[in-house]
């Protein structure tokens, strides 16, 4: 996401917060969203595993 973009999702992930939500609650959306823009951009970027790699290296059923 572009830096124009950030403070207008950050509102958008506090007013779907329910009332009741705690720092926690929006610090995990946060580093959720995070998470998953970076595994976007190293996939993009053709920084990936195989599947069948992974599951080797942890000793995984195929």
């Amino acid at each position: 996401m572009h830096d124009s973009g950030v403070k207008a999702e950050a509102r958008r992930m506090v007013e779907e917060l329910p009332e009741d939500a705690t720092w926690e609650d929006l610090m995990y959306r946060i580093y959720v969203r995070q998470a998953v823009e970076a595994g976007l951009r190293d996939s993009e970027a053709g920084r990936t595993v195989e599947v069948d790699d992974v599951r080797h290296r942890f000793g995984l059923p195929r």
